[in-house]
């Protein structure tokens, strides 16, 4: 698979890769502080090899994802870079009182109204130093009804008007997204953690509908936390201790994958693509990180491994 039109850089000529994007969640201080320069430094990795496709939110940080991924792409022509950013939520200060221009938050409520969406993209383009996004995703909109009345006629607004090139839904639970995929005029979706070597139930429950309707899938969250990484040093599965029993499955695949000279995570990484997702979204916080992300889509992996794979998860 590959990123769709809307999904790609406006400049045909720039190189760069179809299917990958950046998780910019970490550099927005996600369990752990990552200074600007650092930040700055990871982005341009990212673009190094080739890697065009940013995802962000104002959720991450509190808008400390979005500034400083604007600051790592100052000076990078707009449309050598797609970048997808997040509405359904905007932020607040300490006292609760919502933040204006370019400002960071303190935290961030939910509001799937037209008017908090078109304020929640207004923040983000001044956080992002840009006049346009490519990409916006409604974030984890859990009240499907209120989504329906509100917030997706919103984002078919700001599309019509050409202010974004596409719009989705994020979400990591399926009940909601399957429904978002069966009836929202949407372009793409972005899964999390539902299509990955340990869960791949949205296999069966949400490809088949999207494929039908024409609706790109990027596949999120592919390592399910970290321990599709290392089951051992990072045994965590939905940002939480992973129960005995996922760590012993994940220890199984990491076993099947040692047996054919693979590192566990390149599998993860790749699996969504032979799936039918359009892409996956990686977050990282260094360019290690973003090195070790890239390799691993590179790497050539035996038609073998994947027929062990899927029999260790029958």
């Amino acid at each position: 698979m590959a990123f769709r039109a809307q999904l790609r850089p406006l400049n045909p000529a720039v190189a760069a890769r179809d299917d990958a994007g950046l998780g910019c969640a970490p550099i927005g201080n996600l369990f752990s502080p990552v200074a600007d320069a650092d930040a700055v430094d990871t982005v341009a990795a990212a673009l190094a090899r080739d890697v065009r496709f940013f995802d962000t939110a104002p959720l991450y940080g509190s808008g400390e994802s979005e500034r400083k991924l604007g600051l790592a792409l100052r000076g990078v022509p707009r449309d050598d870079y797609v970048i997808a950013t997040k509405v359904g939520r905007v932020l607040v200060d300490a006292a609760g009182r919502p933040v204006s221009g370019s400002a960071s938050g303190h935290d961030s409520v939910v509001d799937l109204t037209r008017d908090g969406v078109r304020r929640s993209l207004d923040g983000s383009l001044a956080r992002l130093g840009v006049d346009r996004v490519d990409v916006l995703h409604l974030h984890d909109p859990l009240d499907v009804e209120a989504a329906f009345a509100t917030a997706l006629p919103a984002l078919v607004e700001l599309r019509d008007e050409g202010v974004v090139r596409a719009i989705s839904v994020g979400l990591g639970r399926l009940d909601p997204l399957e429904r978002y995929v069966a009836e929202a005029p949407l372009d793409v979706v972005m899964e999390a953690g539902r299509l990955t070597l340990l869960d791949r139930t949205a296999l069966e429950r949400l490809l088949p509908t999207a494929a039908a309707r024409g609706i790109g899938v990027l596949a999120a969250a592919v390592f399910n936390s970290g321990i599709l990484v290392d089951p051992v040093g990072s045994p965590f599965f939905e940002y939480r201790p992973a129960p005995a029993e996922l760590q012993d499955r994940a220890l199984r695949l990491r076993d099947v994958c040692a047996a054919h000279g693979v590192r566990l995570a390149d599998a993860a990484v790749q699996f969504p693509l032979r799936h039918g997702a359009d892409a996956v979204v990686v977050g990282a916080r260094t360019p290690a990180e973003v090195h070790a992300f890239v390799d691993g889509l590179d790497a050539e992996l035996p038609a073998a491994l994947w027929d062990a794979l899927d029999a260790e998860a029958a």
